[in-house]
């Protein structure tokens, strides 16, 4: 089971890129390809008594990160502020190639590492939400049952599962990867099929400003009743 690149529809029915990641295993299988979220055990423990909120600012090409500079710092900012502990989960503490390179937010928690699974499952359970991007963290804090505001650029809304909060600006080149006129590079981690090596590489998600996400995280909270700690305390 797998995704097949080059237009290929002899091993799947439909392109991966038109029908979404997850649609496309059960087209393969000949199965209802609506979604539905894995099953993870019910009983996972917390390890963290206060409020938090999980992050992951990593992934593996330049293309699926958030490339605005100030991005990560205003959101992390605004959570502190709220009085929540901001926990990165990242594996990697600090990530990248050749000249590009970059580490977890300054006033984050550094929970990275290569940790199990239902480790990462657990802290996810637990947490009020998660922040991330289009990649492996996002799909399983989903699993979880946490709220996930993801940021991507380079994909569709339909490419992942669906949230309401998810993070794009449609003002700016974007969606690259479910373009049929795109292939994607897996050797390349500064994938960027229409602007690499131009001053409008990555504008996907440069984009996107630390406004934005904070927009959506406060109508998250407003949806689902959350009050901050330092709300509380009010």
């Amino acid at each position: 089971m797998g995704l097949f690149f080059k237009g290929d529809t002899d091993h799947q029915p439909y392109d991966f890129r038109q029908v979404g990641l997850h649609h496309t295993a059960g087209y393969i299988l000949g199965v209802d390809p609506q979604e539905s979220a894995p099953r993870l055990p019910e009983d996972l423990p917390r390890e963290i008594a206060e409020p938090y909120v999980c992050i992951a600012t990593k992934a593996t090409t330049l293309a699926k990160m958030w490339n605005n500079g100030y991005g990560w710092d205003l959101v992390v900012d605004h959570l502190k502020q709220l009085g929540y502990r901001v926990l990165c989960i990242d594996k990697e503490r600090i990530q990248g190639l050749g000249h590009v390179w970059s580490q977890i937010p300054h006033d984050a928690e550094d929970f990275t590492g290569d940790r199990p699974l239902l480790e990462r499952a657990a802290m996810l359970r637990h947490a009020e939400f998660f922040v991330g991007l289009s990649s492996g963290l996002s799909w399983l804090a989903w699993s979880a049952g946490t709220p996930v505001v993801m940021i991507s650029g380079f994909t569709l809304p339909t490419n992942e599962f669906a949230t309401p909060y998810r993070v794009i600006n449609t003002h700016a080149c974007h969606a690259c990867w479910n373009a049929m006129d795109t292939e994607f590079d897996h050797k390349d981690y500064f994938w960027c099929p229409r602007h690499k090596g131009t001053e409008q590489a990555y504008e996907c998600t440069r984009a996107i400003t630390g406004q934005q996400v904070i927009n959506v995280i406060e109508r998250l909270r407003k949806d689902l009743q959350l009050t901050a700690p330092n709300e509380q305390k009010k």
